[in-house]
């Protein structure tokens, strides 16, 4: 598909989204989030796309929140629309079955902040700043950022995110356990490639499956997560790659994973 708001790009079965607003810092308009939800959509059912990398285009921002010049007009029921719009999309993100890296190459706030948080993993330049500002708007967050943040970093720290509308450092976002590694910005892709390979060279069915079993079992109570987790690693068995990555390891070679 061709996009007016993104660039994809396929290479060695990773694929590279950048929203391309670079002019309004990637700010998140209606238009732009239906189409990296189609742009995720159509990803997510390639077989040549093993993981995704979510980037903004420029040096400044990631996405540095909504369109203030779209959202300026909305009516209560517009809002409202266009959080359930960006929550459709960030889950979907959030449960597709290739992993998602967020390359966070600058602001990442408001909405920006809430799309790195649906990704599977996060990767941050030096310079990234991380944020939930709306209360400076007289709003709240509305993609999802009052309940991924408590649960990615524990309910007071998101407190104090969310109600001072402060920005973090990307250092202080690693520290609380918001981003997984902190690089150099001119070495920012390439980190994020490299932990890419490394998840393709693992087995595509299990970890499919346990992406699914994290995702799914947060929601439920430890006994019945458990029990979700016993179903999908018996699932794992009935599989050619157990096979192969089984007897890879007890013939010391590599293993030549399949997907199947």
């Amino acid at each position: 598909m061709n996009y007016e708001n993104l660039l994809v790009d396929v290479s060695e079965r990773i694929a590279t989204v950048t929203i391309n607003r670079p002019k309004s810092l990637n700010a998140l308009n209606p238009a732009t989030v239906r189409e990296l939800g189609a742009a995720m959509e159509e990803l997510s059912l390639r077989p040549d796309v093993g993981a995704v990398l979510l980037t903004g285009a420029g040096e400044k921002a990631f996405i540095a929140g909504a369109d203030l010049t779209a959202m300026k007009g909305f009516t209560t029921l517009e809002a409202f629309d266009f959080s359930l719009l960006g929550q459709r999309v960030l889950g979907f993100i959030e449960t597709m079955s290739q992993p998602v890296i967020g390359v966070i190459n600058g602001f990442a706030l408001g909405g920006g902040c809430e799309v790195a948080m649906a990704c599977d993993l996060l990767i941050a330049a030096e310079t990234a700043r991380f944020g939930q500002p709306e209360v400076n708007l007289g709003i709240i967050p509305g993609y999802g950022g009052t309940q991924r943040l408590p649960r990615l970093v524990g309910r007071n720290l998101a407190k104090e995110l969310v109600l001072t509308g402060e920005m973090i450092s990307a250092q202080r976002a690693y520290e609380i356990g918001l981003v997984n590694k902190v690089v150099p910005a001119a070495e920012l892709m390439d980190a994020a490639r490299a932990i890419a390979g490394k998840i393709l060279s693992r087995g595509p069915v299990a970890v499919r499956m346990a992406k699914m079993a994290m995702n799914r079992g947060l929601d439920l109570d430890l006994g019945n997560a458990c029990a979700l987790e016993a179903s999908l690693f018996a699932a794992g068995f009935s599989t050619a790659d157990r096979e192969e990555g089984i007897a890879a390891f007890l013939e010391k070679r590599k293993a030549n994973f399949t997907g199947k």
